[in-house]
């Protein structure tokens, strides 16, 4: 590796919505001389990203990933596999959404439950359709329905452009901070990572930007990232010895998430399940290997995540959340129709702690709060070591409402599960200790209740259960978003409507730290103002898709910026909207 680089583009993080920027300019001028600097490795046909099933191994302490109106653009971003004719759905772009190739009993089992026990809530042929939510239907997944691979950004936007000499991917290597000459954004210091070049000298390497520098690098590295090179509040950047270049008190503040839980459940022996597969066993995925590879169907071919709903409460159910939430739902929700406070779903495997048991099959009915009121800060605490743990306050359950909420989606999933078929108890352990004798117990069960039986009563103790067991059991989704937010310099914000950094020239953000609140949405609608910023209008299953159009959209607002035509592939759909 030279010392010295120079590029038109340097984009720090190989992400969903740095690979979408990447790709999306690569193609539109094959001359721009681009370089992506990412800390994990090389993906590319990797069966542990291609093969939907797999998703979870990312989620283990040995994996490669770091713990810690613009509709239109996301129908140029999808080809929905599932029913043609959707106005709010893209027909044309490279990433695919199906159902997955295979359907295991548990997502079917959660809907005829809907359709049984809830059915003032009705059920749905498209739960992300942007306009409706409360209803139950089947997930639909990035999954390309014709080869069963997980349609991902890596392999859709930057590996069909191997062949471009100009468009440079450096795997393995971390960038440490920007540099300035003045206001101006000209290059990034970068050092290799330990896990992937363990006998690289541990030298820093500089790549110079003629044109722009874009950080790309997530909820957790872009903040980093701005504070290591100058940029946060006095406070900050004076613990780590940083001095300030600019005076941007928003950097790492306003953290969300979608708190998560999933609670696990014993399942029938003959149900099929993802739990053979999510334990590496050989034998299981090799068995379904072969049909993946010949049709792209089988186990392998989903995710496990097969239905489910955003939902709102009825009056009946705010009556059961309580007054905690009271004030959160007149002034957040109540006039917001479209707006839902989780979402709730069935899972066909175990996550986390496995019991140690001979038993094999289980699955989950768990949920996540759309729109927490709880909101946390993450700061750099090294000047130099990359690899610094972060300041990192979650904020998870700060706030009552958060706390009313995941209690009532906790009862309510429960009675979801117990009425499925397959459902043969509760994995205790991973449940509130429950009165053993009392009505709530979990444990193991025969089978289910009938689907309009009673609810479970709750003595004060088992409510005091169930909040003790949340605090234990609530974990991220993955969805980490705000920590740069893009909204007003005064109100904190830290970049513009054009993703402009505020102070400074030649650096613009592109990824979830720019959203300036949580988003609800697998379809995302959106606008960018000049006064408001990114304003998400609708909904999200995860923060994929919105990560997506960001980089969509920072692709257009660069190419538009560097006077280069792009094809606009989704003018078809805009009529429909």
């Amino acid at each position: 590796m030279p010392s010295s680089d120079t590029y038109d583009i340097i984009i720090a993080g190989g992400g969903t919505a740095g690979c979408v920027i990447a790709g999306r300019l690569a193609t539109a001028d094959a001359t721009l001389n681009i370089l992506v600097v990412e800390a994990g490795p090389n993906t590319r046909d990797d069966p542990l990203h291609t093969q939907p099933s797999r998703y979870l191994h990312h989620l283990r302490p040995d994996s490669t990933t770091v713990k810690f109106n613009v509709a239109y653009l996301l129908l140029q971003c999808e080809t929905y596999q599932i029913e043609r004719g959707k106005p709010t759905h893209g027909y044309v772009g490279p990433l695919k959404i199906s159902y997955g190739g295979f359907y295991p009993e548990v997502g079917q089992e959660f809907l005829n439950v809907a359709a049984q026990y809830d059915k003032a809530r009705g059920l749905t042929d498209d739960v992300n359709d942007m306009f409706e939510c409360n209803k139950y239907g089947r997930w639909p997944k990035w999954i390309d329905m014709k080869t069963g691979t997980r349609s991902d950004v890596p392999h859709h936007y930057i590996y069909p452009q191997s062949s471009n000499e100009n468009l440079r991917i450096l795997t393995g290597y971390q960038v440490k901070r920007v540099i300035f000459e003045g206001n101006m954004a000209t290059g990034v210091e970068y050092v290799p990572t330990k896990r992937f070049h363990p006998d690289a000298k541990s030298d820093t390497l500089i790549a110079k930007a003629k044109r722009l520098i874009v950080l790309s690098a997530g909820t957790f590295g872009s903040p980093a990232i701005l504070e290591r090179s100058g940029l946060g509040s006095s406070a900050v950047l004076e613990k780590i010895g940083v001095q300030q270049l600019v005076d941007l008190p928003g950097v790492g503040e306003n953290y969300q998430d979608h708190q998560l839980i999933l609670a696990p459940y014993w399942a029938a022996d003959t149900m099929h399940t993802l739990d053979a597969v999510a334990q590496d066993n050989v034998e299981e995925i090799e068995k379904w290997t072969e049909q993946w590879k010949e049709n792209g169907t089988g186990m392998l071919a989903t995710n496990g995540l097969e239905s489910g709903i955003k939902i709102r409460p009825f009056k009946r159910d705010l009556d059961i959340i309580g007054p905690d939430f009271r004030k959160r739902w007149l002034d957040y929700y109540a006039h917001s129709p479209d707006k839902a406070v989780a979402w709730m779903g069935s899972m066909s495997m175990l996550t986390g702690e496995r019991p140690n048991v001979p038993r094999a099959k289980f699955f989950a009915v768990g949920w996540y709060l759309e729109h927490p009121m709880s909101i946390g800060y993450l700061h750099a605490t090294s000047a130099d070591n990359v690899d610094a743990l972060a300041d990192f306050h979650p904020g998870y359950l700060d706030m009552p409402a958060d706390m009313a909420l995941h209690k009532w989606s906790y009862k309510r999933t429960r009675e979801f599960a117990r009425r499925m078929p397959s459902y043969r108890g509760e994995v205790a352990v991973r449940h509130p200790a429950f009165n053993a004798i009392g009505e709530a117990a979990a444990g193991d069960k025969q089978g289910p209740v009938p689907a309009l039986a009673p609810d479970i009563n709750y003595s004060p103790e088992d409510e005091q259960a169930i909040e003790d067991y949340i605090r234990q059991a609530v974990a991220t989704a993955w969805h980490s978003m705000g920590t740069c937010g893009m909204k007003k310099r005064e109100d904190g914000g830290v970049v513009d409507a054009r993703l402009n950094v505020y102070g400074l020239e030649g650096l613009k953000i592109a990824d979830m730290s720019i959203c300036p609140s949580n988003v609800a949405a697998v379809s995302t609608y959106a606008h960018f103002t000049e006064s408001v910023g990114l304003e998400l209008k609708r909904w999200m299953e995860n923060t994929y898709s919105t990560a997506v159009v960001i980089g969509e959209k920072a692709a257009v607002i660069i190419a538009e910026e560097l006077g280069i035509p792009m094809e606009d592939t989704a003018v078809e759909a805009r009529p429909g909207l």
